[in-house]
């Protein structure tokens, strides 16, 4: 039986998942730097004997083909990046790049893809059709790699019906994943204002134009594009994050830079929210006698999950994991550049238990103390093989 067998080969993979995972934790490379971690890569497929080509500079992209007839194609992401973060002291796999940190558990997907293809090809005299694996760069930093993946053909020769994606989840115990079908996470677009006033004495605000006065009428007015403009049936989160206002106690600066974020789920809100913010701040500066910059870095646009392939999958991971293992998810305001592929093509991009309170293994992503219960590698190679190999069968 395919399932058993499946999942006899992720407990005998599992240990060597463990240490390349392990030693993309140890040498992680931010966006687009991926150099060592791409030639792991193609070290790992070159012991496999599975062929790929490069692509987006350090993007790699291999092709397993089943030695039945059948002409699909399913197409397995995972990326590579990490994160400018400084990791706690005191591990034993700790990452050896200062201020370098695989803190959103790329380091799992990568490892996880590898271990897939170990599987796959171990089985490819009982499966048709092809396996594309997606090995891909810069997913945390704009444009993303997935929009120069795309570019440059990855959704091509051959082409998926459909890709399928994971991201580790430590809210969600390991041994268990999560789904959700249609609209599942947020676009993002980064705001960046500079407020130009005129500074002076504190104690003498009439003889200047204050900018962090005026910042701070923008703060609260802008508030009104998500309280008063968003349709409330469209989730819409509005966020500043920096404020560098470098003046003293008595001490009004001459300028304010403001950085923040903002992601929805709806592409004509969206747009129509920039002409509103937009039209927002410069109206209160200037009516108050400044001038300003405002930029709005449009980033990626939200994620669906295409409903037949997500049911699909889901149904697959019932079979492969039991009902009581397979959870709802939430929409997440976050924002992932898998989005690009799901605007594409038929996509499902679902969660990967990786916490364990008992152990304290708790940590949010993007922290320092980030970490995985490490049994989730198991369960992350044998699902994602199942749901390759059911979906070519579909």
């Amino acid at each position: 039986m395919m399932k058993e067998e499946i999942k006899s080969l992720a407990a005998s993979f599992f240990e060597e998942t463990v240490g390349i995972r392990r030693h993309l934790h140890q040498n992680p490379e931010l966006s687009f730097q991926e150099y060592n971690t791409s030639a792991f890569v193609k070290q790992e497929l070159d012991k496999l004997l599975i062929p790929y080509t490069a692509m987006a500079d350090t993007g790699v992209v291999a092709l397993i083909q089943g030695e039945l007839p059948s002409d699909k194609v399913i197409a397995l992401r995972a990326d590579m990046d990490a994160l400018p973060i400084q990791e706690v002291d005191g591990r034993d796999y700790g990452s050896n790049n200062p201020g370098v940190m695989h803190a959103c558990g790329h380091d799992v997907h990568t490892s996880s893809l590898l271990g897939v293809a170990k599987i796959l090809n171990s089985l490819k005299s009982k499966f048709g059709g092809t396996v594309k694996l997606i090995f891909q760069p810069g997913e945390e930093r704009l444009p993303g790699g997935a929009s120069l993946m795309i570019k440059e053909g990855v959704l091509e020769n051959p082409a998926p019906q459909a890709i399928i994606g994971q991201h580790v989840m430590p809210l969600i115990e390991s041994g268990k994943v999560g789904f959700r079908s249609g609209k599942y996470m947020a676009s993002c677009d980064e705001l960046f204002l500079t407020l130009r006033g005129k500074g002076g004495h504190g104690a003498q605000p009439h003889q200047n134009i204050d900018p962090i006065a005026i910042t701070a009428q923008i703060i609260t007015a802008m508030q009104q594009v998500v309280s008063r403009y968003a349709d409330p049936r469209i989730p819409t989160v509005l966020s500043w994050g920096k404020i560098i206002g470098n003046g003293a106690t008595n001490v009004i600066p001459d300028e304010v830079k403001l950085e923040g974020t903002f992601r929805t789920f709806d592409e004509n809100w969206r747009a129509d929210a920039h002409q509103k913010m937009t039209k927002m701040v410069e109206g209160i500066a200037e009516a108050m006698g400044a001038t300003c910059d405002f930029r709005i870095d449009k980033g990626y646009p939200f994620l669906i999950n295409e409903p037949k392939t997500t049911e699909a999958a889901r149904s697959y991971a019932e079979e492969f994991l039991g009902k009581e293992n397979v959870l709802e998810l939430d929409l997440w305001p976050a924002a992932e550049d898998f989005a690009y592929y799901s605007q594409e093509t038929n996509a499902c991009f679902y969660r990967l238990g990786t916490g364990n309170k008992e152990r304290g293994i708790t940590s949010a992503v993007h922290t320092p103390t980030f970490d995985i219960d490490e049994t989730a590698l198991e369960t992350s190679i044998g699902l994602m093989a199942y749901i390759a190999i059911k979906s070519l069968e579909a």
